[in-house]
C-alpha cells in the first residue's frame, strides 16, 4: 500500500503522458454503451473469445500451458481433467465467470481475494490462504546464476499490509485522491509488492484488476482479454513492474511506470473493441474477423500454429480456411510446404471487407 499512500498525500502533478492516457480512455469510456447495445447477440462470439483467451494468456505467463486441442472444452465444456496445468486453467476460467457474472457485487475485500486465489490454484494445499513463509522473487539466469530482482513483505506482515490495502483502496475512491482508474493501477502495483501468496500472486493481480474496472464502471474485459494483451506485451510488463518497484518499502519509488503500462494495456483494449465490434457483420463471420484481426497484428512471419495461438478455441479447420480464403485474395502468401510453413502478409495492413 506504499504507492497508495504517496496518493493519499495527492500529487501536485501528473505526468503529461499519464493525463494523455486518461484523456483517451474517458473518450473510449464514453462510447462503450453506444458499441455495447449495436448488436448485442453479435457480441457473445467476443465474449466467449476473450474467456477463452483470458485463462489461457494469464496461466501461460505464468508458464502453465496446456494441449491447444483440449483448450475449448477445458474452459467451455466438462471434460476429465487430464493434469495440474489443465486444473489451473479451468479454475481461472471459474474465477472469471464468477466475475464477469457478479462483479459489481463483489467487494474488494480480504475474503474475495482469497476466494479468487482458492479458484484459481484448485485443490493445492494452500488455495485460498496467504503465504505461510517469506519468500523474494527471484531472478534465475541460463548461466545458472540468480538475483533478488525484489523483496516482497514477509508472511508475518502480509494479512495487516493486505488490509491496509483495501482500506486504503475505499478511502481513495471516497476521496478522491487521484483519477480512480490512477489508483486502480496503484493498488495493482502495491498487491505485486505485497506479494501476499506463495503462488499465484500474477493471476490474482489480473483478475482483481478485471473486478476493480467493473467497479468503476470499465467493462472492456468483458468482450477483450487484458490478460492476453499482457502476455503480448509481458517484457514490458515485467520491465515496469522493476522500475516502479525499486524503493517501495520505503515509500521512494516511482509508480508511474508501471501506471503508465496498465493505462496503455487499457488504451489497447478499447481500441481492439471498437475495431472489433465495427468488423463483425453477424455471429456466423466474427470468429473469421477474429482470425482476421490476429493475422493483420503479426508484425512478419508467423505459422499455422502461430495462428491457432493466437485464436485459442478456434479449429484449426477453420484457421485453415480463412488462410486459404485470404490466399485466394492475394493478402497473404505462403512460404513454404507443410503445417510448419511460414507465412506473411502481402500488405502491411489487410483490407477488411
Amino acid at each position: 500500500m506504499m504507492t497508495l499512500r504517496q496518493f493519499s498525500h495527492k500529487p501536485e502533478t501528473i505526468p503529461a503522458s499519464t493525463s494523455w492516457y486518461l484523456a483517451d480512455l474517458g473518450e473510449a469510456h464514453g462510447k462503450q454503451e453506444l458499441f455495447t447495445k449495436q448488436a448485442p447477440q453479435k457480441l457473445n462470439v467476443l465474449k466467449e473469445h476473450a474467456l477463452i483467451e483470458s485463462a489461457v494468456s494469464s496461466n501461460r505467463i505464468e508458464g502453465v500451458t496446456v494441449d491447444e486441442a483440449r483448450i475449448r472444452p477445458i474452459i467451455l465444456g466438462k471434460p476429465h481433467l487430464r493434469d495440474r496445468n489443465e486444473e489451473e486453467v479451468r479454475g481461472y476460467r471459474n474465477a472469471l465467470k464468477l466475475i464477469h457474472e457478479q462483479g459489481v457485487k463483489m467487494p474488494v475485500s480480504g475474503e474475495t481475494i482469497l476466494k479468487l486465489h482458492r479458484l484459481t490454484r484448485g485443490e493445492i494445499w494452500d488455495a485460498g490462504h496467504y503465504k505461510e513463509k517469506d519468500g523474494d522473487i527471484i531472478e534465475r539466469y541460463p548461466d545458472g546464476r540468480e538475483r533478488v530482482r525484489f523483496k516482497t513483505v514477509s508472511a508475518a506482515r502480509t494479512p495487516a499490509f493486505m488490509a491496509d490495502l483495501m482500506g486504503m483502496w475505499e478511502n481513495g475512491l471516497k476521496e478522491k485522491w487521484v483519477h480512480p482508474l490512477i489508483l486502480l493501477a496503484a493498488f495493482n502495483l502495491d498487491f505485486l509488492c505485497i506479494h501476499p501468496f506463495r503462488d499465484g500472486n500474477g493471476r490474482v493481480s489480473r483478475l482483481l484488476l478485471l473486478l476493480q474496472l467493473y467497479h468503476l464502471g470499465y467493462e472492456v474485459g468483458r468482450y477483450i482479454s487484458i490478460e492476453r494483451i499482457i502476455e503480448q506485451s509481458k517484457d514490458r510488463y515485467y520491465e515496469t513492474l522493476e522500475q516502479s518497484s525499486q524503493g517501495w518499502h520505503e515509500g521512494k519509488h516511482d509508480p508511474w511506470p508501471y501506471i503508465n503500462y496498465v493505462l496503455y494495456t487499457l488504451k489497447v483494449a478499447y481500441r481492439e473493441f471498437e475495431d472489433r465490434v465495427g468488423q463483425i457483420k453477424g455471429p456466423r463471420g466474427a470468429k473469421t474477423e477474429l482470425i482476421i484481426t490476429a493475422v493483420d497484428a503479426f508484425p512478419g512471419e508467423f505459422t499455422l500454429s502461430d495462428l491457432e495461438r493466437a485464436c485459442p478455441g478456434t479449429s484449426r479447420d477453420m484457421v485453415r480456411r480463412v488462410l486459404r480464403n485470404l490466399q485466394k485474395m492475394r493478402k497473404v502468401e505462403c512460404l513454404g510446404r507443410g503445417p510448419g510453413a511460414l507465412w506473411r502478409k502481402k500488405d502491411n495492413t489487410l483490407k477488411k471487407g
